[in-house]
């Protein structure tokens, strides 16, 4: 623990013996260094790129150690992958590279700083009236026993699922879900994806669940429901071609045989209604950190 602390303390002292002279325009790149970090971070956390960056943190985080404690053999190891180690980033984000830069100019980051006041208000994911037409739709397919898989996003991104599908960009409606998944038509084979009140892809591909406990009566359709709620926190309601029976999936598990009622309580949990107040805003639209309030 001693050594440690001397190491600690060395570093410290060298850091406060460096000379600081603070400008206006030093001032100036802080912020806005400090303004691309925040989105740059966000953007990070809205993909699936996350997971691989909290790894990369790791590895520098060992070499920091490496570094303050002198081990040689590791810093040279360090040294010697880090142009590897870049070009091996740019290539394993370079879908989500790509997606960024196409997003960069649909983005209007002015007003994004515009002060925005605000009252008392009920934020929910989606609102009742889309619990109504996907219960509706569901159970319209079932009587027909037309199948269907209808994947509802929650905080983890289906961006990567939604590239597979065709892009609709619709508000929710039964009879367009329905229609959506009728047989023999151009769009009803593959997943539906929703995201708050909009439909925002179809004919999309899902992984499907490699779990050896699944019943053998369950064909494709739940294996893939179940799938894509083993990788993110997305909830997939299905409808059996078979037996036209509604079942929904989330994480990982599998709840078969539902009627309107318990498929309401599903749809009720997903739609996490609160009530938030705020009196002023100066980053608008970025309310997932927001203080829930009590309902």
């Amino acid at each position: 623990m001693e050594v440690i602390w001397i190491r600690v303390s060395e570093v410290l002292n060298k850091l406060y013996q460096l000379p600081v002279r603070i400008k206006e325009t030093d001032i100036i790149e802080i912020i806005l260094i400090s303004f691309l970090i925040y989105h740059i971070m966000v953007w990070i956390r809205n993909t699936r790129a996350w997971v691989l960056v909290k790894g990369i943190a790791v590895l520098l985080a060992l070499t920091l150690l490496a570094e303050l404690f002198h081990l040689s053999t590791i810093i040279w190891l360090a040294e010697k992958t880090l142009g590897i180690g870049i070009t091996a980033i740019i290539i394993v984000f370079q879908p989500e590279l790509r997606k960024a830069l196409e997003q960069l100019g649909k983005k209007n980051l002015i007003l994004g700083l515009l002060p925005n006041e605000e009252g008392k208000n009920v934020r929910a994911r989606f609102g009742d009236e889309v619990i109504v037409e996907i219960r509706k739709a569901a159970f319209e397919l079932s009587k027909t026993k037309t199948g269907a898989l209808i994947v509802i996003e929650r905080e983890d991104p289906l961006i990567d699922f939604e590239m597979t599908g065709i892009r609709l960009d619709a508000l929710i409606s039964s009879q367009l879900l329905i229609n959506i998944f009728e047989h023999n038509t151009p769009l009803h084979d593959g997943a539906v994806i929703i995201q708050g009140e909009r439909i925002v892809a179809a004919t999309c591909y899902l992984p499907l669940s490699d779990n050896m406990t699944i019943s053998k009566e369950l064909g494709t359709r739940h294996r893939a429901g179940l799938g894509v709620s083993e990788v993110t926190d997305s909830l997939t309601v299905i409808v059996s071609e078979e037996t036209g029976n509604v079942s929904v999936a989330q994480g990982g598990r599998l709840h078969r045989n539902l009627n309107a009622d318990s498929l309401t309580e599903e749809l009720v949990l997903l739609q996490d209604k609160t009530i938030e107040e705020s009196k002023f805003r100066i980053w608008k639209g970025r309310r997932k950190n927001e203080k829930k309030a009590d309902k």
